[in-house]
């Protein structure tokens, strides 16, 4: 490790443990006692949770309700917790897709990118497009195999966009929310398309989110939408293992007939819905790799009030060793099963295009 790096690590550490020291309690919010959806008071409980992928302190809760199928976490985090726990992603190694638990999910997630590229060919090359949490910048570079000339802008709440723009992924990098008014001010109308790539679960309001989304659409534009399946049988079965949870990053996990109702409500016109080819096959593996991590945690988290001793490091790196062979067989049968699992049930993500009102 470079002297930087420690360095970076221990002001992290220092900031972490000053915040934590103040208490977590007031990362939460008050519960809700109705579903944010739908307003039913019909809820379950589905799971109950640590930060599986990232360790931080804390425990989260995901309510089903039981009338529209809508998953949501809570109690939500408050401005707090939502400063806090999202605050660190820009410099996180699970989303620059480096020493993660699992290697597998970088090579996933590029080819959920360009399925979801591929699959806005049928509606020709579009002029600007916008990707919405585009985060390092990866599914617009992957879209541009596809799309050579068209002119892709990126929009994320951290640094990690501004690094996407140097790294040539997008040409325009915008910082901060789509529903600050000052961003949508700057963006009204002028987008083609407009991508969600596993982004609305990450909002406070996923209607605001689409909202705005529809409002930097030019009319007749498309807005490309992909979010993981609540309704998956791998989140029943799997439980809190299951990584589309993913607390306390995860807000809201509307199930698609909630999607589309609501856009079909804003005059959209729905083009497409498939719940079989966004299927990507790795719940099972990303189960065994939050496992290995759960018991074999990240050395240098920021929230940890001192590095690991030596020991610590070295049975860490015994059970990572164990545990991949593992995560490996997993991965294999998964992907040996998806042609099957991808029509049924199990499928684990849907995929919606739609388009914003020409006269609009």
């Amino acid at each position: 490790m470079s002297r930087s790096t420690s360095q970076a690590i221990t002001a992290r550490r220092t900031v972490c443990l000053g915040e934590l020291a103040r208490g977590t309690e007031r990362f939460l919010g008050p519960p809700r006692e109705t579903c944010p959806w739908c307003g039913s008071g019909r809820l379950r409980t589905r799971v109950r949770t640590p930060d599986l992928p990232r360790h931080r302190p804390g425990r989260f809760a995901v309510d089903g309700c039981r009338d529209c199928g809508h998953a949501f976490q809570n109690p939500p985090l408050s401005p707090e917790g939502l400063a806090f726990h999202h605050r660190d992603l820009a410099e996180s190694p699970l989303e620059a897709g480096e020493s993660t638990p699992w290697p597998g999910l970088a090579r996933a997630a590029r080819l959920r990118h360009r399925a979801a590229a591929r699959a806005m060919l049928a509606y020709g090359e579009p002029e600007s497009w916008l990707d919405v949490g585009a985060g390092y910048g990866h599914f617009p570079a992957a879209a541009r195999e596809f799309f050579p000339y068209t002119s892709f802008d990126g929009l994320d709440a951290t640094e990690r966009v501004t690094r996407a723009r140097e790294a040539g992924r997008v040409e325009e990098a915008y910082r901060g929310h789509l529903t600050d008014p000052h961003v949508l001010a700057r963006l009204r109308g002028r987008y083609d398309v407009v991508s969600m790539l596993h982004h609305l679960p990450r909002v406070p309001g996923p209607r605001a989110e689409l909202r705005a989304a529809l409002a930097v659409l030019r009319p007749g534009g498309l807005l490309l939408l992909e979010l993981p399946d609540p309704g998956c049988l791998f989140a029943m079965l799997l439980g809190r293992w299951w990584a589309p949870y993913d607390q306390p990053r995860h807000l809201h996990l509307p199930p698609v007939r909630n999607l589309t109702a609501e856009l079909r409500a804003r005059g959209c016109e729905v083009l497409a819905v498939d719940r079989t080819r966004p299927h990507t096959p790795g719940d099972l593996a990303a189960a065994l790799a939050l496992a290995v991590s759960r018991a074999a945690p990240a050395p240098d988290t920021p929230w940890r009030p001192a590095p690991p001793s030596p020991p610590a490091r070295t049975v860490r790196e015994v059970l990572l060793g164990a545990g991949a062979p593992l995560i490996a067989a997993g991965a294999a049968v998964e992907h040996a099963l998806a042609p099957a699992l991808r029509r049924t049930r199990f499928a684990n993500a849907y995929r919606v295009v739609a388009q914003r009102p020409r006269g609009a």
